[in-house]
This record gives structure tokens, C-alpha cells and sequence, in this order.
């Protein structure tokens, strides 16, 4: 088996060497692609130098597994294995390192770029749906004001009748409650009027949001549309920053707190003691209306602002080699094909090391210890196969003098006269397998 195994070996190193040549020609190939788009400069010297690379890189990865399929498998020892074998670990490493990443960037740079640009598009619409909210937000206290504004001016006309001091006219708590009913009109009438502006910006930022969408989905150069796309996203940004400074809700904070802090007590103009003590305790109860439901508005807009602002991210644009590493999770298949292209011959140095252990395995001669009875049936039958070719060999000659009586001691022997020339004291092979059986 091991002359076959020579056979085949020597039979596969022409198709080894040219399968080496096409891998690292092919990974020179895509390294050059992955390493152009890194390179900055004018468009010749991009060229030679992205050229320049990748073919250092071929001619290395040629060299280094040219090396270790010739050497490693002809190694004996443990010890020169070990250190064989780590040698092949450290330049596979440095393959990825200088050529895998660059080959997965050619093969799915443009994809990863893709990738970014979906994902930074996802996070701009959600800022603009946040900053959407946040400005609408401020609709959903119009209720909360017009009832509190109702109020107060309700209030105002049953004082007019005398229902809260038990005298009727327009006096100072009239007055009081006119007052605070115009103020939250007027704040009711600010965050309605801000309606509309909210409603064209959202529009506007979903405009920019839709031709982000094409652009992320479009065929053509990468590069053009990544460009396109940032010009947008500053578009984008302006626009939330716009609904950011649009919305009602810190606005109806601070006039909530106004209400509250920023109450007056009016003094009581009442013509009579009696009166002027009745209006001072009706304003008392009226300021505590005023703070409590200036607190509500206060603790609803604050429910509105949350956090504070939406402070969108602004677009950083990733180079093709960049969008590969950073999105390499979802392009492991492109990852194992570029580094498939490098590490193959490693595969075709493990089959060489198996194939030569076994040649030598089988070249091993067996001693007497270790033969096995199929072993030594097979040798006794080459045995007697020889002395059968040798019995049946021509005489090329008269015998010479001196082989009467070996003859004669050799009966069966005297038929195989020894070669011209050959030395008369060789033993026969028949003699040495019975003395080495005794």
C-alpha cells in the first residue's frame, strides 16, 4: 500500500501546487478589491498600491503553504511538529489579519454598508416618531386647561350673583377669577395654535425619512447613495431639532409653575368689615385651587418632557472593510468564505501529514516481536517463492570445483549453482530460514 500511496502523491503534486496558485491568486484578487476602498489619493496611485498589496499578499500565502506542505509532513519528531504546527497557527492568524478581513469587505463590504444605513435610518425614525409624540404631547393638556379655564370663569359669574362672598357684583374676587381664566385662555390658545406647525414638520421629516428609505434600497454605486443619504440625515436632524423647540410641553410647565409661584392675593375691597373678611377667605380658597391645579398641569406636562430632549445621533459613514467589521454578525457566511480562501491549504497539509505517517507505517520492517502469524505465513511464502525461481534459474555454466560437496551435503540444493563470481561461503536462503528458526 505504501507504493501506492507514493504513487498518489507524487501523481497530486501538480494539481497542488495549481490549486495553491489559484487560492492565492484568488485572495489576491479580492484583497485588492476590499484594500482599494481604503486607500485615498489619486485614482493611479490607489491603483498600484491596492495592486502592490495584493499581490504581496498572494506570493505570501503561496510561500508560506508551499513551506509547510513540503516540510511539515516529512517531520518525525514530536517536538518539530509542535513547533511546525504553531508556526502554521501564527500565519494563519496573520492571513486573516492582513487578507481574510479585506476579502469578506469585497464580498460583502457593499452589503454591510446597506446594513448601516438601515440601521441609522431605524434610529432617525424612531427620533422623529419620539420628537412627534413629545410635540403632540402637549395637545393632550388642552382638556386638562380648557376645564380648569371653564372653571375659574364659572366661578366668576356665580360670584357675579353673590354665590361665593353672599354679595353679588364684580369685586376682587371677580376679578381674581377673571384673571386666572384668562390666563390659561391664553395658554389653551398657545398650544392649539401649535398644532399646525407640528403637523407640517412631522410631514417634512417623514419626507426626509421616505428618500432615506430609497436610498437604503436603491441599486447603484454605494458610495453616491451613503453621500445622499448623509445629506438627508442633516435635513432629518434639523427637522427634529425644529419639533423639539415646537412643542407646548415645557412651555405649559413653566406657566403651570407661574400659576402656583407667581399668585398674588389681592386685597379686599369690601365696604364692610363682614364683606372684606368673606372675600379674604373665598381668595384664600382660590389660591389653593390655583396651586393644586397648576400642579396637575405641571406634573402632566413633566410626564410629557420625560427625559428631555431627543437629541438624534448624527450620521457617521462607514467605509466598506469598517461595515464589515462592525456588522460582522450578520455576515458570517461571507466571513467563512473569505477566510475559506486562505486557510484551505491548511486542510491539504493535514491529508499530506496523514498520507506520510502511513508510508512510513507501512515501510517499518517487523522484527519477531512484533510480527503477527499473518505476517510471517506471508513471509514463508515469499520465501519458498524465491527458492522455486531459484531452483528453476539455467545453469549458466560448468560448476566449479569446490561445489562437489556443498552438493553433497545440499541434495536438494545442488540443482542452484551459485552465481559467476559470486562468494562460495553465501549461505542459501533455506539454510538461513531454518537457522533462524532454531
Amino acid at each position: 500500500m505504501s507504493s501506492a500511496l507514493r504513487e498518489g502523491v507524487r501523481g497530486l503534486d501538480l494539481t497542488m501546487r495549481l490549486t495553491l496558485g489559484v487560492l492565492a491568486l484568488a485572495s489576491g484578487v479580492y484583497t485588492y478589491l476590499g484594500v482599494r476602498d481604503l486607500l485615498d489619493g489619486s485614482p493611479t496611485l490607489t491603483f498600484f498600491a491596492a495592486l502592490i498589496y495584493s499581490t504581496a499578499v498572494s506570493v505570501a500565502i503561496y510561500a508560506f503553504w508551499s513551506f509547510l506542505l513540503r516540510l511539515l509532513p516529512q517531520v518525525r519528531d514530536v517536538a518539530s511538529r509542535i513547533w511546525l504546527g504553531a508556526a502554521m497557527i501564527l500565519g494563519s492568524v496573520m492571513i486573516v489579519a492582513m487578507s481574510s478581513w479585506l476579502n469578506a469587505a469585497a464580498l460583502a463590504g457593499s452589503a454591510a454598508v446597506e446594513q448601516h444605513l438601515a440601521v441609522t435610518l431605524q434610529a432617525y425614525a424612531r427620533d422623529l416618531d419620539a420628537s412627534h409624540n413629545r410635540a403632540l404631547g402637549a395637545q393632550s393638556l388642552l382638556p386638562d386647561i380648557e376645564l380648569a379655564t371653564t372653571r375659574f370663569a364659572r366661578l366668576a359669574d356665580a360670584e357675579r350673583g353673590g354665590a361665593l362672598t353672599g354679595t353679588g357684583g364684580s369685586g376682587t374676587v371677580v376679578q381674581l377669577l377673571s384673571q386666572m381664566s384668562s390666563q390659561l385662555e391664553d395658554l389653551r390658545q398657545e398650544v392649539a395654535d401649535s398644532a399646525a406647525p407640528v403637523s407640517a414638520l412631522y410631514a417634512e421629516g417623514s419626507a426626509h425619512v421616505a428618500a432615506m428609505r430609497e436610498l437604503v434600497s436603491a441599486q447603484g454605486d454605494i458610495k453616491a447613495r451613503s453621500d445622499a443619504f448623509g445629506a438627508e440625515a442633516m435635513k432629518l436632524i434639523g427637522t427634529i431639532a425644529a419639533l423639539e423647540q415646537t412643542s407646548m410641553a415645557p412651555a405649559v410647565k413653566r406657566a403651570a409653575d407661574d400659576l402656583a409661584a407667581g399668585f398674588i392675593a389681592p386685597a379686599a375691597d369690601g365696604r364692610t368689615a363682614d364683606l372684606a373678611g368673606r372675600q379674604s377667605a373665598v381668595v384664600d380658597n382660590v389660591e389653593r385651587a390655583v396651586a393644586a391645579q397648576a400642579n396637575a398641569l405641571s406634573q402632566a406636562a413633566q410626564t410629557i418632557i420625560g427625559n428631555g430632549p431627543v437629541e438624534p445621533a448624527r450620521y457617521q459613514p462607514l467605509s466598506t472593510a469598517e461595515a464589515v467589521l462592525r456588522y460582522a454578525g450578520d455576515f458570517l457566511p461571507s466571513w467563512a468564505g473569505a477566510i475559506s480562501i486562505d486557510l484551505l491549504p491548511a486542510v491539504l497539509v493535514l491529508i499530506l501529514c496523514v498520507v506520510h505517517a502511513a508510508i512510513r507505517r507501512e515501510d517499518t520492517p517487523a522484527d519477531a516481536e512484533t510480527m503477527t502469524a499473518a505476517q510471517l505465513l506471508t513471509a514463508m511464502r515469499l520465501l519458498r517463492e524465491v527458492e522455486g525461481e531459484q531452483r528453476r534459474m539455467p545453469v549458466p555454466g560448468p560448476a566449479p570445483a569446490d561445489v562437489a560437496p556443498r552438493e553433497a551435503a545440499h541434495p536438494g540444493a545442488a540443482e542452484v549453482p551459485p552465481r559467476a563470481g559470486a562468494d562460495a561461503t553465501v549461505t542459501p536462503l533455506s539454510s538461513a530460514w531454518s537457522g533462524k528458526k532454531e
